[in-house]
Formats: structure tokens, sequence, C-alpha cells
């Protein structure tokens, strides 16, 4: 999410292969060099890919000493976003040629690029399996990839880019826990990033476990919110317009 004051990132960490299947990985991956940039990638889709993506970036196939991070040397975040893109573009080819034609589908993942390098402003960019991408405005000021369409209209009714980051969190956690509530794919614990412009370090980042007292108000209030809200609406009558005497 793109606000006046900064960023506000969340991912889920549910990753699944059918209902029996189900596993906890890390979708949020952070890189920071203080007074430099920061930058965030979130992560959806088959594992595999991802995975095989972040390794790329971070080189993890070479000696420890000869590694570096392809996302630390851009000068920009269109850039990173360019480099990110063909380097999933490549991941997804590579698959499916292993493993045939048919099996493209299964490898797709897209992914939401965030950051900021000094010299410019904090951006935001949804990567799409193709390696192409588009760019957050204050026009359409937030991504969501994955599940989307349970959260989605709490996040475009909640959201004004001069929030705070405080009301930010709270808006993604309501968003996110009505799309837990509806869907077996998204699932806690939760990643929390906030980066607020020009800091170049997380000003604030944290795991939202089950047990979290935050998220567990937020949750019990909205589920109540919305039964008072359901209650106070105008009841409907199927006599309404009719002779009752008839």
């Amino acid at each position: 999410m793109l606000l006046d004051k900064g960023l506000v990132l969340m991912s889920d960490t549910r990753t699944n292969s059918g209902v029996d299947n189900i596993s906890v990985f890390r979708k949020m991956h952070v890189w920071s060099v203080p007074d430099e940039r920061i930058i965030s990638i979130m992560t959806a889709g088959n594992l595999a890919t991802t995975q095989g993506v972040i390794s790329q970036i971070e080189e993890r196939a070479k000696a420890h000493n000869e590694r570096h991070n392809s996302l630390l040397e851009a000068e920009t975040m269109f850039q990173v976003a360019t480099a990110v893109g063909k380097i999933l573009r490549d991941t997804i080819a590579t698959s499916s040629e292993q493993n045939g034609e048919d099996a493209s589908a299964a490898f797709r993942a897209s992914m939401i690029v965030a950051g900021q390098i000094k010299g410019g402003q904090p951006r935001l960019f949804m990567i799409y399996p193709e390696g192409n991408f588009i760019e957050a405005s204050f026009d359409t000021p937030f991504f969501q990839i994955g599940e989307t369409k349970y959260g989605r209209p709490i996040i475009i009714r909640g959201y004004d880019r001069d929030m705070s980051f405080e009301d930010a969190v709270k808006l993604l956690m309501v968003s996110f826990d009505s799309t837990i509530k509806a869907n077996l794919s998204v699932g806690l614990p939760l990643d929390l990033l906030v980066i607020e412009t020009g800091t170049f370090v997380p000003t604030h980042q944290r795991r939202i476990a089950a047990d979290d007292p935050y998220y567990r108000a937020v949750s019990a209030g909205w589920s109540e919110a919305l039964k008072n809200a359901f209650h106070a609406l105008p009841d409907y009558s199927f006599f309404e317009g009719e002779d009752k005497a008839g």
C-alpha cells in the first residue's frame, strides 16, 4: 500500500498443495542498506518458482564470498522491477521447458516489489508471470497478489492516502482477517513491514501470530461491528406495498 508517508506491506505465510498439505513459508523478503536503499519483495504462486527467483537474486549457488545481490546494485526502483521481472520470466520458462509445455501454468507466480533508493521516491510494482509489470500511483495506490477477492473491497472502502501508518496496518489486518476466514489457502502468521519515506530502514517490522492480542482484538471487533451494522439496516418485509387485508 502506497501512502503519503511511505509504504505499508503485509503478507501471509501459508502455502498448500491441497487441503491436507499445508506449510508455512516466508513470502516477504527485505534487503536494506542504511542511508541508501530498502527493497522488499512479496511473492505468490508456485513455491519452487518464487524460491528460485529469490535464490537467483541473492545468487545462493555461489560460494559465500562470491555472492552479490543484484538488487543492491540497481540505480533505480524501476531497474529493480525490471530485473525481478526478467528473473521471474526466465525461471518459469526454464521450469516449463524441463517439464513439458503443459507444465507452464503449474509454475506461475507473481510478485510485488516495493521500496526506495536514495534520490528517488518510494515506489510499488506488481510483477506478472510474463515478467512485465505495472506501477502503483495514487490513482491505483495498492496491489494484491494471490487470493484477492475477499479482502480487496475492504481496502477500497477504507484506504486514504494521508492515513496514518497505524490505521493502514489496522486496515490490512481487517482485510487479511476477512480473507483468512473465507479461504483456506491464506493463513497466519502474517509478516508486516512499514517503510517511512527517506529512512531506508524498516520503520516497523514484525510477525503476527494467531495468538497476537491486537490481531485477535481486531478480528473480534470487526466481526461484531459487521453484525451490528447488519442489524442496524432496515428490516425487509414480505408485505411492503401490499394490501395486508387482501
